[in-house]
């Protein structure tokens, strides 16, 4: 399989895991917050869909979904998807060292078997 095709494939996982922590700072920001605690549904949906956060988040969301689907055009999907679960790790990863996200040895160990399982499919 070309080299390409592995790029593709972790560019797609990269941008969702960029996008889910685009969106988390989105939706911690104090506007969204703010108008969430006020319980007004278009008021909410309003800070939500304006958000640049958001914005930016759902846009690298709609990338990767876009190299998800080359992906798809050139490799098996047993194989491909089973990749998709480093998007957990990278992702806890993120809100690790970004986010300052606590991350406890049942999780570790949690990313641990993830890790292997991708690993077993890669290899096979």
């Amino acid at each position: 399989m070309p080299i390409s095709t592995y790029f593709l494939l972790i560019s797609s996982i990269a941008l969702a895991t960029f996008s889910q922590v685009v969106l988390k700072i989105g939706m911690s920001s104090e506007p969204v917050q703010l108008a969430l605690s006020r319980r007004q549904p278009v008021d909410t949906v309003a800070s939500i869909i304006t958000s640049p956060w958001v914005l930016g988040g759902l846009t690298c969301f709609g990338l990767s979904a876009v190299v998800w689907l080359l992906v798809l055009s050139r490799m098996n999907l047993s194989q491909a998807y089973p990749c998709v679960a480093l998007g957990f790790v990278l992702t806890m990863c993120a809100g690790y060292f970004l986010l300052g996200e606590p991350i406890n040895m049942l999780r570790i160990g949690g990313l641990s078997l993830i890790l292997a399982g991708v690993a077993c499919v890669a290899v096979s």
